[in-house]
């Protein structure tokens, strides 16, 4: 397994990874405005033969006045590579990529309420808090839970085992 830096030659790889296993699918040109906007947050993971069989697409918040902050547009990975922590790589190496090129205090993140497993990620091992849920967020219809992990460590966080600081 590899995993790096995404990069404009692998749009399109990303895109079919997103297709088969996502049901929120994104046109090419969205792929290509993440990758020339933000080219240090969006990360794939390979198998030994080069293959895609994850990603995660993330940009900083531009429309914000609030504090600088991240927000992940997609994770995912193929079902054969899942519970090997690939998603748990991708998502530390994007906080930590937001927190050293852009500062970012948080990152975010929406989850559809019926994502089990997605949110158990989220908040279980990556120390996500859920910060509101948004009704009728998905083209669909379902709700979204929105999501939020602190990414600079706080006062009084330390020693309390709670932190998910970025390493």
């Amino acid at each position: 397994m590899n995993i790096r830096v995404a990069n404009v030659n692998d749009l399109q790889k990303i895109q079919a990874c997103n297709l088969l296993c996502l049901p929120e699918n994104y046109q090419l040109k969205y792929y290509m405005y993440h990758a020339l906007s933000w080219p240090l947050l969006s990360y794939v993971a390979e198998d030994n033969n080069g293959t895609v069989v994850g990603y995660v697409l993330a940009k900083m918040d531009e429309e914000s006045d609030d504090e600088p902050h991240g927000h992940i547009t997609s994770l995912a990975v193929k079902r054969t590579y899942r519970r090997l922590g690939l998603a748990q790589k991708l998502m530390d190496l994007t906080a930590r990529a937001m927190v050293e090129n852009y500062n970012a205090r948080y990152v975010s993140l929406h989850v559809r309420v019926s994502n089990r497993a997605a949110f158990s990620l989220y908040k279980h091992t990556l120390g996500f808090e859920i910060s509101e849920i948004e009704s009728k967020y998905y083209a669909d219809g379902e709700d979204a839970y929105s999501m939020k992990r602190d990414l600079q460590p706080s006062k009084n966080s330390a020693g309390n085992g709670k932190s998910k600081r970025v390493k």
